[in-house]
């Protein structure tokens, strides 16, 4: 079995957001904004157009003068480049001493300017994005604990959150439960996971057994999903994640009135009911008695009153808890999972 160390990261943070505008792409930043906050010292922006995470803008010189032990890369960018407008910034972070820290697929080590600078100054190019060696072909064989995995109707829409949140509230109630995360944010909130993305397609299964290995039969693991399985760019890792997680809960995750794949305009959501049949069907290979347990709706964009009525509605229509977890907490999710399997405790 391989090993999944800790990644030993060194805060606090300048976050790097370049000239992103989008706030989708820069959710690694966000991210980390919202659950690491004590880590995070300020942003650097390229543009004034760019993502403003409400931290201090500050210059290389001066987020080292305040502390500052690493330049962290906020954004994730469509096929994981680094672009060439960020170079010079890196570079004189990295010449400053500052570690620099990725999640993209390219590998920082793989720029030799970087790599050169990193060398004179002794900082740490970290890819957190690099899943280790020799990973197994998923078994399918059933594991002792219980699961829960973040399913979505598209990508960028409270997947790694939700998950968050209920393992969180989860705690609270005594449980005995691990967050596990299966992308570069989630890895760098909570310092070691898989990313399940950078993985080839032939061990996806295995590396997702991997990530949630066999547990206590009281303890619950809640899996960070990814992708979304009617995605047409990203749907392979869903279905990797969802045979080898083996879950015996289902989260879906959905973004009110979103209607379209974001970045894909000309792709259309399914409905959500053809979501959940379809994860539930896919789960159920490697565990028959799969059930989807809730929606987790993001509702930032809306009113307190409208998004309690669309959520209601949404209940109502699916026969399922549904919340915004961020907003209103996870307690009717929590309470159909124990009414399902279980004291959670």
């Amino acid at each position: 079995m391989v090993e999944m160390s800790p990644i030993h990261l060194k805060p606090p943070y300048l976050l790097f957001v370049g000239d992103e505008h989008r706030p989708s792409y820069a959710k690694t930043a966000l991210g980390i904004v919202d659950w690491r906050p004590d880590s995070c010292a300020g942003q650097l922006r390229l543009s004034t157009e760019a993502v403003d995470l409400g931290l201090p803008d500050l210059s290389i010189d001066n987020a080292r003068a305040r502390g500052v032990q690493s330049l962290l890369i906020g954004t994730a960018l469509v096929g994981g480049a680094i672009p060439d407008v960020w170079l010079d910034t890196l570079i004189a972070a990295a010449r400053a001493g500052l570690d620099i820290i990725g999640g993209l697929h390219q590998r920082l080590e793989d720029v030799p300017a970087l790599a050169a600078a990193a060398r004179q100054s002794g900082a740490r190019l970290i890819d957190v994005r690099t899943p280790p060696e020799a990973l197994p072909v998923g078994t399918g064989k059933k594991r002792s604990g219980k699961r829960l995995l973040t399913v979505g109707t598209d990508c960028a829409l409270g997947k790694k959150y939700t998950a968050l949140q209920l393992e969180k509230e989860m705690r609270a109630e005594g449980a005995h439960v691990d967050f596990r995360a299966s992308g570069q944010t989630g890895i760098m909130i909570a310092g070691q996971g898989l990313p399940l993305d950078a993985v080839i397609s032939d061990f996806l299964s295995g590396a997702a057994e991997m990530l949630s290995p066999s547990a206590d039969d009281n303890h619950w693991d809640v899996i960070e999903g990814q992708g979304a399985i009617f995605h047409p760019g990203y749907g392979a890792v869903s279905h990797g994640l969802l045979i080898g997680s083996q879950p015996d809960a289902l989260v879906l995750c959905h973004h009110a009135g979103r209607t379209h794949v974001s970045g894909w305009p000309d792709t259309p959501l399914m409905p959500i009911k053809d979501v959940i049949q379809r994860n539930v069907d896919i789960a159920a290979l490697t565990n028959p008695a799969v059930r989807c347990v809730g929606l987790s709706v993001n509702t930032a964009h809306l009113g307190k009153i409208e998004a309690e009525a669309y959520l209601a509605d949404l209940s109502q229509v699916h026969g399922l808890p549904a919340t915004d977890p961020i907003r209103f907490g996870c307690a009717n999710i929590l309470q159909a999972l124990e009414v399902t399997f279980g004291p959670l405790a």
